[in-house]
């Protein structure tokens, strides 16, 4: 009977135990960094670009020869955020002929964590309750010398 309880006891553990799994994942582009060693300056033109490295990952808004190829491997344990362990991003300018003009890269160094939900709205002017945002209003609707809610201001 104790066999039996250590085997449902094991497998009850290794079923909490999964949901704290860590998940690795790889978003973006696929980089060989032998072939983006190779993109020269002068030489290289966009065909020649797209071939070795395929389509870009975007192109700039207001500067369309500029392409962006970006990689991005993520960690993320359970249900918590996602932590970035490696990045690149390669941006290739080209000139207005289409030719290469510069190749730069940057990683992990450029990526900034930002915490997109708050508890607090920021708002400007004055801090009401609850009640006052709920009862406010009672007795301004329809209020006399507003134009359209009738009275003897109109022609």
């Amino acid at each position: 009977m104790k066999l039996g309880g250590l085997k449902l006891a094991t497998i009850a553990a290794a079923v909490l135990l999964s949901g704290c799994a860590q998940f690795r994942s790889h978003k973006g582009v696929v980089i060989d960094p032998q072939l983006a060693a190779g993109i020269q300056p002068g030489v290289d033109n966009k065909d020649s670009v797209e071939k070795l490295l395929g389509r870009p990952s975007f192109t700039g808004q207001f500067t369309p020869n500029d392409w962006y190829y970006v990689s991005r491997d993520v960690n993320q344990v359970a249900f918590r955020n996602p932590h970035v362990t490696q990045q690149t991003v390669m941006m290739v300018r080209f000139d207005p002929k289409g030719n290469v003009a510069s190749v730069q890269r940057t990683g992990r160094e450029m990526v900034m964590n930002v915490d997109p939900s708050s508890k607090k709205t920021p708002t400007l002017g004055r801090k009401r309750s609850f009640f006052e945002e709920l009862f406010g209003n009672i007795g301004s609707v329809g209020a006399g010398g507003v134009p359209g809610q009738g009275g003897d201001n109109g022609p």
